[in-house]
């Protein structure tokens, strides 16, 4: 039996994606052998209306009954249709407070979040989502609810703006198991003269390059290609100048683009990966765990 080397949480607001957000994350999990647990935040604001102690007591306990079964029904059948243990708690307090008070007390290897519904084109405007890829360094996957990992089938595998030094990272190493396709890796160059698009095999013949210019329907023509080659997970890299303007670096409105790809995103760990210390207090919590 393998030792679990990856801790995974998923944090979730309990709303839109959280069933598809938690079965792409188990089967990461199942996957690269990793322990997960599912950490949601109730902000005070929301649960306490009452005018007086007693009733707003009264209030934050039913608010908390409901959420734990909330979460204990979304849980327990992916738990046993996936034969894996899911962990879960969740906090009363601010949520950026207490996603980073979690993040350092935990240690995480991967935090998994869910695409939102109500902002489709803002995934990286979003600002929870923005937040976590801003203090986290450690590997970051947004999912997509039209595009669930699945372990029983081989996945296809992307990389943006990357290099050979990422792919050769623990992480992108274990899923490159996993698929029986060519990775594909999409590449931004500064414009040619021949001023066309090409997909370029590689010597080994194990990674296809797409090369775009620099041009108005480049950032299309991406999504175009990724949608078109059905990649399931899309490595992003964070190191390249993620939304500056140099010549191999991410265009600064892909955050537009991405939020039209139909397919989960993958941001490795950044070098010497490390995730700062937070001063805030301890709100109350509740942990639980479903086989």
């Amino acid at each position: 039996m393998k030792t679990k080397k990856y801790k995974i949480v998923v944090l979730s607001d309990m709303k839109d994606t959280m069933q598809t957000t938690l079965k792409s994350a188990v089967s990461l999990a199942k996957m690269i052998h990793g322990e997960i647990e599912v950490f949601s935040v109730l902000k005070p604001t929301e649960i306490v209306e009452k005018e007086n102690q007693l009733s707003a007591m009264r209030s934050i306990n039913s608010v908390q009954t409901k959420s734990i079964s909330t979460l204990s029904k979304t849980i327990a059948p992916i738990a046993k249709e996936y034969g894996i243990e899911i962990n879960y708690s969740y906090a009363v307090g601010n949520v950026k407070n207490e996603i980073t008070r979690y993040l350092d007390e935990h240690k995480p290897n991967i935090v998994v979040l869910g695409k939102r519904k109500t902002k489709p084109f803002q995934i990286l405007g979003d600002s929870i989502n923005a937040f976590v890829l801003k203090r986290f360094s450690g590997n970051i996957m947004i999912t997509n609810d039209k595009n669930v990992l699945d372990t029983n089938n081989p996945i296809s595998l992307g990389i943006l703006n990357g290099s050979e030094s990422l792919m050769n990272k623990s992480l992108p190493t274990e899923l490159m198991a996993y698929s029986d396709k060519p990775l594909k890796n999409y590449k931004f160059v500064k414009e040619t003269s021949n001023n066309t698009d090409t997909a370029q095999p590689t010597s080994d013949k194990k990674t296809v390059d797409y090369v775009f210019n620099h041009s108005d329907n480049a950032l299309n023509n991406l999504t175009k290609y990724i949608n078109k080659n059905n990649i399931n997970l899309l490595f992003v890299d964070r190191e390249k100048g993620f939304g500056t303007k140099t010549s191999n670096s991410i265009p600064s409105d892909l955050r537009r683009v991405i939020g039209k790809m139909d397919t989960n995103l993958m941001f490795p760990e950044k070098s010497g990966a490390s995730i700062e210390n937070s001063n805030v207090k301890d709100k109350k919590k509740l942990n639980k765990s479903i086989v």
